[in-house]
């Protein structure tokens, strides 16, 4: 044991110890020239001016484009050209718009009554819409005379069709209504209807990396999942108020996310459907659509509360909240495939063009503008915690209508809280039974 050595860090105390109360303190210190004496106070003075300018530039809004005589029903991205818009109305008229003047190319009555859903082909050229009238229409995108606006194809239903989604290679589109029907486009008849005793369905989305896999949600507050390879439903899951509308994850094949009548958004894991992967709060009335990046790292929902908000998908409170003093009650939204972004219809008859970021900078960026940026960005993210930059960064002024409805939501579930606790701390051991948060808005799931 002897020949044992053990290496330790020793300090001489005569280098950070006083003599006397009245010395003065010594400070170690790098007398590197390229090293600053004061390198992590001079860069939280920038993170907070970075963070400071950043809300300062916050400016979302960039134009609306307006044109229909009703409200805006949906909305519809081209797969593959970036200023292509294909919009409905609840007068039955559809618009064509071009994004990068802002004006409308093409317009023309469609249906009798509310125009329903609206896709495109995955090759762009034509594109789908349903509508009150029980009938699905085929039209092109481009057409040279605008004097015979006809559609090329026209297929009846025997019921109203209230939504359409495209397969995202095979010509083969799904619709709901009564029940979801898978048609071809060279058919006048379904090749394939799924029923599972419900009411009705209100809409319909393929999974564009299963491709095969299609999901619906339905009036009777339930979310159905379909493989069009089989003759039957696979499963589905009852929550405890109604799904309005449903988007996969562009980028996982087994995530999507539901907009709620309840007021949130929950995003399921199709693995394991018994309760939600995330619960996304924040709007404070019903949120009727969703819609991902193509990243998938975050989504963007609309409410009927007015505003517009958007989620990273990992975490449960928004990023960011868009309104303005006019727009009333959002009905569609859309992201658009650049990532930069994002679309939202509502009732006063305005489509909107927002940044997907709020205070990015549109246009060419100069080398050594692009530069500081990444450097204001490093240095938001290096102080993200620290209390005055996190204040910053996460306040939104909005509107007076959402601050006191945020307010009374809060006190609503704090009441909760409070009687439950009560409850479970004076009846008998496990008489009252904890149940997690994610596990409340699950009614049950049928295989």
């Amino acid at each position: 044991m002897s020949n044992v050595k053990i290496k330790v860090i020793s300090r001489n105390p005569e280098d950070y110890l006083r003599a006397t109360k009245k010395d003065i303190h010594k400070l170690p210190r790098n007398y590197d020239p390229s090293l600053h004496p004061f390198e992590a106070p001079r860069e939280y003075v920038r993170a907070l001016n970075a963070v400071k300018l950043e809300r300062v530039f916050a400016k979302p809004f960039i134009g609306n484009l307006d044109g229909h005589k009703d409200g805006v029903s949906s909305l519809a991205k081209h797969p593959s050209r970036l200023a292509v818009l294909a919009s409905g109305a609840f007068d039955g008229e559809i618009r064509i718009w071009d994004l990068t003047s802002r004006k409308c190319t093409r317009n023309f009555v469609a249906h009798e009554g509310w125009v329903r859903s609206l896709c495109f082909t995955p090759d762009g050229e034509t594109f789908t819409s349903v509508g009150d009238d029980k009938t699905i229409k085929s039209w092109k995108t481009e057409t040279k005379s605008f004097d015979d606006e006809e559609p090329i194809n026209t297929l009846l239903s025997m019921s109203v069709v209230y939504g359409i989604s495209h397969h995202k290679t095979k010509p083969i589109f799904a619709t709901c209504g009564e029940h979801c029907q898978l048609w071809e486009k060279t058919r006048n008849e379904p090749v394939k209807i799924f029923k599972w005793g419900v009411d009705s369905l209100h809409h319909v989305a393929f999974n564009q990396v299963e491709e095969n896999l299609l999901s619906a949600c339905a009036s009777d507050r339930s979310i159905i999942l379909y493989d069009s390879r089989e003759s039957g439903p696979l499963r589905k899951v009852v929550m405890e108020l109604r799904p309005n509308s449903l988007s996969w994850n562009p980028m996982e094949a087994f995530i999507f996310t539901v907009a709620n009548e309840d007021y949130n958004l929950y995003t399921f894991d199709v693995r394991k459907l018994k309760h939600p992967v995330n619960i996304h709060v924040d709007h404070t009335s019903a949120v009727i659509d969703v819609d991902y990046a193509p990243t998938g790292r975050e989504f963007v929902s609309g409410s009927y509360d007015k505003t517009v908000r958007i989620f990273e998908s990992l975490k449960g409170h928004s990023r960011d909240v868009y309104h303005t003093k006019r727009m009333q009650r959002l009905t569609c939204v859309k992201w658009s495939l650049d990532n930069k972004y994002i679309l939202s219809g509502s009732d006063e008859m305005n489509i909107r063009m927002w940044k997907a970021r709020a205070s990015e900078k549109l246009g060419v960026l100069k080398p050594r503008e692009r530069t500081a940026l990444n450097y204001s960005e490093a240095l938001k993210e290096k102080f993200a915690h620290h209390p005055q930059i996190r204040r910053i960064a996460r306040h939104r002024h909005v509107p007076k209508h959402i601050y006191n409805a945020q307010k009374e939501l809060r006190t609503i579930k704090e009441k909760n809280k409070r009687k439950e606790a009560n409850r479970r701390s004076h009846s008998k051991h496990g008489a009252v039974p904890y149940v997690a948060e994610r596990n409340k808005h699950i009614v049950k799931e049928d295989e």
